[in-house]
């Protein structure tokens, strides 16, 4: 039996039957629509990506639009979705395929690669589906089939695995009908071949999986070395005046980059009121810590502590490219990170000093 071509074979078999065929970004050949979508779903679950699909589609319905916004536009729209450099280098690769492509989408797999944020897996899948390109995939649910039914070990971000996962993946790769197989994989990963509880009994691969044939489901693909994830603090100003809360532009790298954000109160820098008189010239009513609360992030966990400073009718005066005062009305159309649209909620819920942040 050749294993490759049966593995293509039983894919796509099992897919025109029970795979996924009414997703959005499915049924088209745009390649702007399915170049978005593919930035989106990186490492974000279908069911959270779909509205977030649909309203920046509401919002950009083709690149030239994306590509003429203001880069803040984009970021609110894709505030509360996460990993915001997509976002960013989303809008940049917009702007190159208007300006260096002619607005015409590159078809090539290598070519679509070198836009911003788009690397070889991303730029295989948008070539295949939009394009009809033959070009192999290695997503996290291509990872997780192949290091199962062909028994593949050790962790698949580490370079010597992921190179013998591209070289299976080719190899696998059929002559015909691509994108049919390339959506099998993706959706046997998802809907079957799960992370956590895979449904093996519904699985096409079943009788020729080596993780299944070994007791190895839950072994496969290997974890990522666990390590300690460091854990950093923060204490933020959430300055309020009538209503309006003062933010800052955070720099376009490092976390939350080019996002509004609350001003972080340097370390060491013992009196928030004084510091906030310094820093701005605005003086507080009241400097009331609150309680902390941890956000995670990928790499590690960051501990943060709102401090509200309320301040009087001057400080509507501090305005400037690095500063916005923003009414709290207005907070669902600006690009915050999730942690300060929770704190802005409870705020204006007033709720800020409750038992909210201490859960």
């Amino acid at each position: 039996m050749d294993t490759g071509k049966d593995f293509a074979l039983r894919l796509s078999e099992w897919h025109r039957a029970h795979g996924r065929h009414d997703l959005p970004w499915q049924n088209t050949r745009d390649p702007y629509r399915i170049w978005l979508s593919e930035i989106m779903l990186q490492q974000t679950q279908v069911d959270t990506v779909i509205p977030y699909y649909a309203r920046f589609l509401a919002r950009f319905p083709d690149l030239g639009s994306l590509a003429a916004a203001p880069v803040d536009d984009v970021l609110a729209l894709w505030s509360g979705l996460g990993y915001y450099a997509r976002a960013r280098n989303l809008h940049k690769a917009a702007q190159a395929v208007m300006n260096e492509h002619g607005g015409e989408f590159p078809r090539q797999p290598e070519a679509i690669a070198e836009l911003p944020g788009v690397g070889r897996s991303t730029a295989a899948a948008v070539a295949d589906f939009a394009f009809g390109a033959r070009a192999a995939i290695l997503d996290g649910n291509v990872k997780r089939v192949l290091c199962r039914v062909f028994g593949i070990d050790g962790f698949p971000g580490e370079r010597a695995v992921e190179q013998q996962l591209w070289a299976l993946a080719e190899e696998l790769l059929p002559q015909r009908d691509v994108g049919t197989y390339i959506q099998a994989q993706m959706d046997l990963g998802a809907t079957v071949c799960t992370r956590g509880r895979a449904a093996c009994e519904r699985c096409p691969m079943a009788d020729i999986c080596v993780a299944r044939r070994e007791d190895r489901v839950g072994e496969l693909p290997a974890a990522r070395p666990r390590k300690a994830a460091p854990q950093r603090q923060v204490r933020v100003a959430v300055i309020h005046a009538e209503g309006r809360v003062l933010l800052e532009r955070r720099p376009p790298a490092g976390i939350w980059g080019g996002l509004l954000a609350l001003p972080e109160i340097p370390d060491g820098e013992a009196d928030a009121a004084r510091w906030l008189g310094a820093r701005f010239g605005l003086a507080a009513r009241d400097a009331i810590t609150l309680a902390p609360f941890n956000h995670s992030f990928t790499h590690f966990r960051l501990e943060i502590t709102p401090i509200r400073l309320d301040v009087g009718d001057a400080g509507h005066a501090v305005a400037d490219a690095d500063h916005r005062w923003l009414a709290l009305g207005e907070r669902d159309e600006a690009g915050l990170p999730t942690p300060v649209r929770r704190i802005l909620d409870a705020l204006a819920d007033g709720n800020l000093e409750g038992d909210l942040f201490s859960r």
